[in-house]
């Protein structure tokens, strides 16, 4: 079921968002619906409720020392090789 909605936003504004809608084949309500979706989107949890940050810095160290002259591109594929 849809609800009716008003809003008031600055003119400038408004003549701003009518050209966007307008240039992109859509309309302005359909752009204030994704918005709103977008809003109210549940985020993806990680667990325990960690950050993305503390997530990353939870991951196990890479086992591969880096040195002069080590070629990443044969690694990656002697690595690729033993996957398949």
């Amino acid at each position: 079921m849809k609800k009716r909605l008003n809003i008031t936003i600055e003119e400038k504004l408004l003549d701003k968002v009518k050209t966007y809608a307008d240039q992109n084949n859509t309309t302005i309500f359909s752009l204030v619906e994704d918005h709103f979706e977008t809003l109210v989107k549940p985020k993806p949890k990680l667990k325990n409720g960690m950050s993305l940050v503390e997530y990353v810095k939870s991951l196990p160290k890479s086992k591969v020392e880096y040195s002069e002259g080590f070629d990443w591109k044969e690694e990656y594929y002697k690595a690729k090789s033993n996957l398949i």
